[in-house]
């Protein structure tokens, strides 16, 4: 297991929000669904489309480019033409800090 890298503060991800980090190489959104946190990568594993400008609702995001969608807690994929799930990350809120394990 990596280690903990603060990537955000509780304010910038309210509820019902998918906020974009990048974190290195690394391109991750932090998902607010209903103050539940989670991350996982935030480009599209279908196409480099950019999910935190897609649509979230409930706990799966839908792709603005082809529809793939994807449940935001597992990183499973709900419908093609997606078929590779997304990277999910381990993540802690410290204080108003969010907190993502690398």
């Amino acid at each position: 297991m990596g280690d903990y890298v603060k990537v955000c503060e509780l304010s910038d991800a309210p509820p019902g929000s998918m906020y974009a980090v990048n974190l290195g190489d690394k391109k991750l959104m932090i998902v607010n669904v209903d103050g539940e946190l989670y991350v996982t990568d935030r480009v599209c594993t279908h196409e480099t489309a950019d999910l935190s400008t897609g649509f979230l609702i409930g706990f799966v995001v839908t792709c603005p480019l082809h529809l793939s969608r994807f449940d935001v807690i597992t990183g499973e994929v709900q419908n093609p033409p997606a078929t590779v799930p997304l990277k999910t990350y381990g993540l802690k809120v410290e204080g108003t800090s969010v907190y993502v394990q690398v």
